[in-house]
């Protein structure tokens, strides 16, 4: 199969689609790999050590999207990428469709197959090409809080650990998974005093005592105890999943004047549309905004702020679909059940329930968009 990366356009987006690794096990694979030039630069791989991989080196995205059967990509596709997709053309990206309408729109009239990163699943139910970036935003999240909560950025004047004799930051964490473990281990090592509150689960909160022997406080997710702690709280950490749907607003603004003045919230859920009500994206080059003096840091793509560390640990993760795909093309999504729950348009429909319901679209489930 023809595989083509093209260069990442986003705001100050630097990973990339393959590594020169990843590159190199398509390559051996039989593959033919086509990289647009510089795609690479964000992770310091120049244009000759994806030649050394056996990959083709292209010098835009046009010829790119224009002689690959499959698209690899990292974040969704902007404008000017989805107007370039084609009929049956595969592409294997971040899609976040739930809270973008437009981008439906494009790839739904593109006529092209879309698979997610975000809804692919694994035998275990977990989202295994979502996880290595929840892990990276989770730990930037503490990181994020720290600069925000500075006074020379707007923030409280309060470090994250305090100091002997002086106490150190409330850090509450709304979302026990991936992103909120991940978080709460960074706080926690910083010796922040951290909460985290999850929805209803005392399986996953007895997992979470366990695992942090004790120097988390977990809580039981209430309308009353999530107002007790965020309004108590330095820093929120907004990190609830719903797989594929827009994020449920667990802050509202109405609370907002209740919250200890220039707290920080960072709302890591923002590409499904936020956990905030007040929340809206923003960029690595302008990432907070105060809205009823509290602090919002929404990033939309947290993980590129460490493009090197970011694309090998995403690249680890989507190597096997994606040779899958490569290998069998669209066949791989209907005989592999985990890259079939990853699929969200086939040939002009939706083919993920909770990306349609969150766009008022119609949901074509796959045998009948694929038949």
């Amino acid at each position: 199969m023809k595989v083509g990366v093209p260069k990442e356009i986003k705001a100050h987006e630097y990973r990339v689609g393959l590594t020169p690794g990843a590159a190199r096990e398509y390559v051996a694979a039989g593959h033919r790999v086509m990289i647009e030039t510089n795609a690479g630069a964000g992770i310091g791989a120049t244009d000759g050590d994806y030649r050394n991989a056996g990959a083709t080196i292209l010098t835009s995205a046009a010829e790119v999207f224009a002689s690959s059967e499959m698209i690899v990509k990292v974040k969704e596709p902007q404008p000017a990428e989805w107007s370039q997709l084609r009929e049956d053309q595969i592409l294997f990206t971040y899609l976040h469709l739930a809270p973008d309408p437009e981008q439906a729109a494009g790839l739904l009239k593109s006529g092209c197959i879309a698979i997610a990163y975000e809804t692919v699943t694994d035998a275990h139910g977990g989202l295994p090409l979502l996880a290595p970036m929840s892990e990276v935003a989770g730990r930037l999240s503490i990181e994020a809080a720290g600069s925000a909560l500075k006074r020379s950025t707007g923030g409280r004047g309060l470090l994250i650990g305090g100091v002997p004799g002086v106490q150190p930051a409330r850090i509450v964490v709304i979302g026990g998974g991936v992103v909120g473990t991940h978080a709460a281990r960074m706080a926690a090592g910083l010796g922040a005093e951290v909460t985290i509150i999850i929805d209803r689960s005392i399986i996953r909160l007895r997992e979470l005592d366990e695992l942090f022997e004790g120097r988390v406080r977990t809580r039981f997710s209430t309308i009353e105890s999530v107002e007790e702690e965020v309004f108590a709280a330095d820093v929120v950490i907004g990190a609830v999943l719903v797989p594929g749907a827009s994020a449920p607003k667990l802050v509202r603004r109405s609370m907002l004047s209740s919250m200890r003045k220039r707290a920080v919230l960072v709302d890591v859920a923002i590409d499904q549309g936020g956990c905030f009500e007040t929340s809206r994206p923003t960029t690595h080059a302008d990432p907070t905004y105060e809205v009823d003096g509290i602090i919002h840091y929404c990033v939309a793509n947290m993980p590129g702020a460490v493009p090197l560390t970011s694309s090998q640990a995403l690249n680890n993760a989507t190597l096997p679909f994606g040779l899958a795909l490569a290998n069998k093309g669209f066949s791989a999504v209907l005989e592999n059940p985990h890259l079939r729950a990853g699929l969200n348009v086939h040939r002009g429909r939706l083919t993920y329930k909770a990306v349609a319901e969150s766009l008022g679209l119609p949901f074509s489930p796959i045998e009948q968009a694929a038949a």
